[in-house]
């Protein structure tokens, strides 16, 4: 009884102790990007009613915004005074800030309205999340004490978004500037022209509001999908150039630049079916229904280039960007190949070939950019027949472009596919909405580096920065779209501003699900993957083990292996899980009381390969490296529609040889491969490959080579194609096979017409499964 007594006054005076502070609640710093360096201290600074604000004539959006947010958010009503401080030091680079919070009160320095700007959505984060839907009910808001010195890492900080597939609202567009602000980036991409629909007023040429804007129908399903289907309905709209004025307005004041981007010569079918003597036939076309590349091209005579003219002449009346964007990609010869007028000019003015004329084309809109004061960014098919001599490349088929114009002295944003495209799949999981193809998990964002290897430190200086991509084929609504950027944008945030010294990818997703409630509280959808598993097939001393993880702290792994779904009282993982047969895992997150994430399943083959030594005579793509060669025998199937997770191993144009060997003569009765077949992403299964089985060095027992998935040549083996991917061989019975070689030429060169035409091939493969 005594004790019991002890203990209850033991609480009763830590209450009182904490009574005063009961009220308090600050927010820990978890801010993302992370910033450069935070100093922590152990108090805290009210805002109440009582609260002044005091700023630089320099500084005016930045203290608005401040008080606007605190205003909206909670009613408090910042007035004149000197608690709140904005103070200019120019000391600090045009985007640098200094946050300093303590009990006395809250500075932010910097030399620029923007850095201020910067300061204050840091300062945000401080914040009760309440703040930002008006649901904070409290009287007075308290931060925490800390100094935050910070400054970003490159110059350009983009996000893109295309509208021409399909549009959305100015509200939403507004909404969308307000996230890419709050995450520090600054400018936004705004691709307004393709073949599927015109979506800017140009008042001289008024048949693009009324033709070019509107298509008569669209795709249903995949591209990949045969045969295509239609909705039948006339989609399409256009922003009038008062809209364009007020987003680019708004923009501005969020120190975001909003970059237009007007396609040329290639993807400009709506273009032509309003004015058809843009093109090369000067005959009649509609605005295409479907996705994909199309022969359509404007035709450099002096009519298209008076209209571009025209084109671009309001264009700049509308924005004030340094750039403007002219497209560029994709952009088929074939009608400039049987064109008079084209092959003509190219014998006028001594070009090789109709790759030149499409420099001789970038290179007159640019002298016409640049006589106006303007400057031209274009996707790295620009390079292609020599780079217009003032561009800025952006570079999106991988980094060769970026390292090429580098070294040529031009400016270059990254956006290569394989880290900055979010209209790719990001999980795994079947229930994914449908999307492009490709697999891009957050991971794999926030792990990009957009300096590429192959630059020297003084070539490093010419990357200007990086930029996601959102192409909008498979994203008809606002809501999808938002899934499909949120929460890659907060890594490729951090890719941009923050120090690569500071950045850990464990501490990114904790501060991310934290960051979710922000998303929540401002109506922002995401795709929230935080917590799921991933799962590695792993090979020690011999044997196979499957190994799992999760990257949220706190949380448990919980698994079967029966084929059954976890559920709260599943055997906690704990370490590896030895395999020694075909099995199934089924495995999910929970926490104390419930399943957290969605269910993990992972199918394993345990196929005769498993554990066998495995060589490749190429190296994959960096960008597509997979699991590594070890990955093709590991029992486990990529996915069907994700060509970049970790199970497929891409190669860029290559042949190549794979030599499995087997450590014990070997009895096998089939090999199974696996190809991916897209070529909408320049993904081509090959049309020849080769097995060779070896019983004795140097003595094959089969040398069997099929074509276009049949059996060219071969000792009566059985062969199947699956789904134009899958091909699977029954060699009959081989009782002491020692080793296998699979040769696998590149399809070769994309043809004319198709997407990417004129570049060399991708091949992808999966699992070797031998049995």
């Amino acid at each position: 009884m005594h004790i019991k007594k002890l203990i209850a006054l033991f609480i009763l005076l830590l209450v009182l102790v904490n009574c005063k502070d009961s009220s308090i609640q600050t927010i820990q710093p978890q801010i993302i990007p992370i910033p450069e360096v935070v100093e922590l201290s152990d108090s805290f600074f009210t805002i109440n009613n009582s609260t002044g604000i005091a700023y630089d004539n320099s500084f005016k959006v930045s203290p608005q915004f401040l008080k606007d947010f605190i205003k909206s958010g909670s009613r408090i009503n910042l007035k004149d005074g000197k608690e709140i401080q904005f103070i200019r030091d120019e000391n600090l680079g045009l985007e640098a800030y200094v946050l300093t919070v303590s009990k006395e009160g809250i500075t932010i320095k910097a030399s620029t309205d923007q850095g201020a700007f910067y300061g204050v959505q840091t300062l945000r984060q401080l914040m009760p999340v309440g703040l930002e839907n008006g649901t904070f009910s409290g009287k007075e808001i308290s931060v925490e004490a800390l100094t935050v010195k910070d400054e970003p890492q490159f110059l350009y900080r983009g996000i893109h978004l295309d509208v021409a597939r399909h549009m959305f609202s100015v509200e939403f567009i507004k909404k969308y500037i307000d996230a890419l602000a709050m995450l520090k980036m600054n400018t936004f991409h705004w691709h307004l022209t393709d073949d599927q629909g015109w979506r800017i007023e140009i008042k001289k040429y008024p048949r693009l509001q009324e033709v070019s804007a509107y298509r008569n129908a669209t795709l249903v399903g995949h591209y990949s999908d045969q045969p295509h289907q239609f909705d039948g309905k006339r989609y399409g709209g256009y922003y009038t150039q008062e809209e364009v004025k007020d987003i680019v307005q708004y923009a501005k004041e969020r120190f975001v630049t909003v970059i237009p981007e007007i396609e040329m010569p290639g993807h400009a079918q709506a273009a032509i079916a309003a004015y058809p003597e843009l093109g090369c036939k000067d005959e009649p076309v509609e605005v295409a229904t479907k996705w994909g590349v199309f022969e359509e091209i404007y035709c450099p005579n002096p009519k298209t280039f008076a209209f571009l003219e025209g084109v671009l002449d309001e264009v700049l009346d509308l924005f004030p960007s340094k750039y403007i964007h002219i497209g560029g990609d994709e952009a088929p010869k074939t009608r400039w190949k049987n064109c008079e007028h084209c092959q003509a000019l190219i014998n006028k003015e001594g070009l090789k070939d109709e790759h030149h004329l499409q420099s001789y084309f970038i290179t007159k809109m640019e002298a016409y950019l640049n006589s106006k004061g303007r400057q031209i960014i274009g996707w790295d098919e620009i390079l292609e027949g020599g780079l217009a001599p003032n561009a800025t490349v952006m570079s999106w088929r991988g980094t060769s472009g970026a390292v090429e114009a580098a070294r040529l002295g031009h400016n270059v944003v990254m956006t290569p596919t394989s880290h900055c495209y979010f209209d790719y799949y990001q999980s795994e999981n079947d229930n994914e909405p449908l999307a492009i193809g490709g697999f891009l998990p957050l991971e794999k964002v926030y792990g990009f580096n957009p300096i590429p290897e192959e630059l020297s430190t003084e070539e490093s200086k010419y990357v200007l920065g990086a930029q996601g991509n959102i192409w909008t084929e498979y994203i008809p609504t606002e809501k999808h779209l938002e899934y499909m950027a949120f929460p890659r944008m907060l890594a490729l945030s951090e890719v941009v501003w923050s120090n690569p010294k500071n950045k850990n990818y464990k501490d990114f997703v904790s501060r991310s699900e934290n960051f979710h409630q922000r998303l929540d509280a401002l109506d922002i959808n995401y795709a929230n993957h935080l917590y799921e598993i991933e799962g590695d097939m792993i090979f020690d001393k011999g044997k196979s083990y499957y190994e799992l993880k999760t990257l949220t702290q706190g949380k448990n792994i919980r698994y079967t292996l029966d084929g059954k779904g976890p559920t709260i009282n599943s055997k906690v993982y704990e370490s590896k899980i030895p395999i020694t047969e075909s099995s199934t895992i089924k495995a999910a997150v929970f926490n104390d009381e419930k399943q957290l994430g969605k269910i993990f399943t992972q199918n394993i083959n345990y196929h005769k390969a498993i554990g066998a030594k495995i060589t490749i005579d190429k190296q994959p793509h960096k960008a597509y490296s997979g699991s590594g060669a070890k990955g093709l025998i590991n029992g486990i199937l990529g996915s069907d529609t994700r060509y970049g997770d970790k199970e497929w191993l891409g190669f860029w144009g290559e042949d190549i040889e794979i030599t499995i060997d087997f450590e014990q003569p070997t009895k096998i009765n089939s090999i199974e491969t696996r190809f991916y077949d897209s070529q909408g992403q320049w993904i081509y299964a090959p049309t020849v490959y080769e097995y060779l089985i070896l019983q004795e060095p140097n003595e094959f027992l089969q040398d069997t080579t099929f074509v276009l998935g049949l059996p060219k040549m071969a000792k009566e083996p059985r062969f199947k194609l699956l789904n134009n991917k899958f091909s699977k061989m029954e060699t009959g019975l081989y009782d002491e096979t020692i080793k296998i070689i699979i040769r696998i030429p590149n399809y070769g060169t994309i043809p004319e017409g198709k997407q990417g035409a004129g570049n060399k091939a991708w091949t992808f493969i999966d699992e070797i499964i031998i049995n």
